[in-house]
């Protein structure tokens, strides 16, 4: 068993390493194995992946992010939302006419829909990457062209959970109703996590997961 000062050095080195983050006001506190970050970052994405970088670490038990986005400098909504538009328009796997784009402080507001849930995540990333951005509020509908029954849904998911090396299917629970997917158990890995998360979201037919899987144990 780690402890929580060793727990610390690893997550201060592994975010220390990541060229993605600016780490230098990020503050790291462990306790009982839960990490918790406080501090600023210049953007979204380096909140997000200082994140990541955390839960890599096999000891970390949980994470509290308290990052705070400051930026250095900000640009006027008008120019966010010229680039939203465009970064959407520009990607090749959603229709960016179906989006509504609103900016407000720097918060992204993205109304409309998609065709698969997959993309809902796909254009709020897509956006979080985006300079000056301070947050995204994503109200995307998923709309799929075509029906989907719950039973084939969930039986396409448990089979993509099956097919992945990183986590067991059967330390998931997998229920859908309506589309709506609800995945529980525990998993022991970050990566477990993600591999189960990931199989739901790129499910054809599915239109929300509701995610109360928990990482720890074995």
């Amino acid at each position: 068993m780690a402890t929580d000062e060793q727990i610390k050095q690893k997550v201060t080195d592994e975010i220390f390493w990541d060229a993605r983050i600016d780490d230098s006001k990020i503050n790291i506190d462990v306790e009982n194995g839960v990490v918790k970050l406080t501090g600023e970052v210049p953007t979204c994405s380096d909140l997000f992946n200082a994140e990541d970088d955390v839960w890599s670490i096999p000891e970390v038990s949980g994470v509290d992010n308290r990052l705070i986005v400051v930026l250095e400098e900000t640009p006027i909504d008008t120019e966010i939302l010229n680039n939203a538009e465009s970064v959407l328009a520009w990607n090749p796997y959603i229709d960016g006419s179906k989006i509504t784009v609103d900016v407000d402080g720097g918060l992204v507001t993205l109304t409309g829909s998609v065709d698969a849930y997959w993309k809902k995540i796909r254009a709020e990333n897509l956006i979080f990457d985006l300079r000056g951005v301070t947050g995204v509020s994503n109200k995307l509908s998923v709309v799929p062209t075509r029906d989907f029954d719950d039973e084939q849904i969930a039986n396409n998911i448990v089979s993509a959970i099956d097919r992945n090396v990183y986590v067991d299917a059967e330390s998931v629970n997998v229920e859908v109703e309506n589309g709506i997917v609800t995945l529980s158990g525990m998993v022991p890995t970050f990566a477990a996590y993600k591999a189960a998360y990931n199989a739901a979201s790129y499910t054809l037919g599915v239109i929300d997961v509701i995610d109360n899987l928990t990482v720890g144990g074995t």
